[in-house]
């Protein structure tokens, strides 16, 4: 009963916050969702254990400047949540467009050569850009997400992302079904590689193991698919810079998983790399590493 009333709740306050975002242009929507966040957010028990994961992975931070980065997180998640309502202005193609596409000739030649391929991201800027991007140049990706716990919530969020082209799966044996379908197909995915995985591999990420979810390099090996680096970064407001780099070089040597170590540690230095240049953009309220 309490968990039905919680539920219930929180997906009012959910509903009611995307009429209030809806209701303001994008620019306000993202400024005032950002200042929300910022305000709170430090407030949590979860931000200090942030803090304390920013500094064990980057030991040359100090506290007042591992404080800052994490203002800078709450600030971008919360300019996320209010630019969901507002996701069909993100289109990243046309005048006053308000997303800068790097790398938009390679989403073309993939749309093209007549085999899938896997784009790899992270949560960093407003992480349904890639989506966006590659929807819009007719190349649609499917994707697996965790699901939100709360039904309520989970079909507000849902609704919300009705401007994203493709396919949206929850994590599960049914989502890896249709991630597995879609390469079949010829089809290509989306995947956001930066959560831990409790049953993943134990692949190196700012100097310490980290467990990591193998799925991508599993599928890659086995459709004998480009892995694609898609970066997303947030410019200034709700301006976004999405840039798509050349395939990773891979090479394998028969022993399949040593090339799935070899792939997801690759996968992890790249992603790795983004974090460093922008660290107040990535989600460092993930549990990434053991405590």
């Amino acid at each position: 009963m309490w968990r039905r009333a919680r539920y219930f709740v929180e997906a009012a306050l959910v509903r009611f916050a995307f009429w209030f975002f809806g209701r303001l242009d994008l620019d306000r929507a993202s400024n005032l969702g950002g200042r929300l966040a910022r305000a709170l957010g430090p407030r949590l028990k979860a931000s200090r254990d942030a803090e304390r994961r920013l500094m064990r992975a980057m030991p040359d931070c100090d506290a007042a400047a591992a404080k800052r980065i994490i203002g800078e997180m709450w600030d971008n998640l919360g300019r996320v949540a209010a630019e969901y309502p507002h996701l069909d202005a993100l289109c990243p193609y046309g005048e006053g467009s308000r997303v800068e596409v790097v790398g938009v000739e390679i989403i073309d030649k993939l749309r093209d050569d007549g085999i899938g391929g896997i784009f790899f991201s992270g949560h960093l800027g407003n992480w349904e850009i890639l989506a966006l991007a590659a929807g819009h140049r007719g190349l649609p990706l499917a994707q697996a997400y965790r699901q939100a716990n709360n039904p309520g919530v989970e079909a507000l969020v849902q609704r919300a992302r009705a401007p994203v082209p493709g396919r949206h799966w929850p994590k599960g044996a049914t989502g890896a079904r249709e991630l597995v379908a879609a390469l079949h197909r010829g089809g290509h995915l989306g995947m956001l590689v930066d959560q831990k995985m409790n049953d993943g591999i134990a692949a190196p990420f700012f100097g310490r193991p980290a467990m990591t979810a193998p799925a991508l390099a599993r599928l890659a090996l086995r459709f004998n698919c480009p892995i694609v680096p898609a970066r997303v970064e947030r410019l200034h407001g709700a301006h976004f810079r999405l840039t798509v780099s050349p395939p990773l070089e891979i090479e394998k040597n028969g022993d399949a998983e040593a090339d799935v170590l070899r792939i997801m540690t690759e996968v992890n230095r790249v992603l790795e790399g983004w974090i460093r240049e922008r660290p107040g953009q990535w989600f460092w309220l993930h549990r990434r590493w053991p405590d």
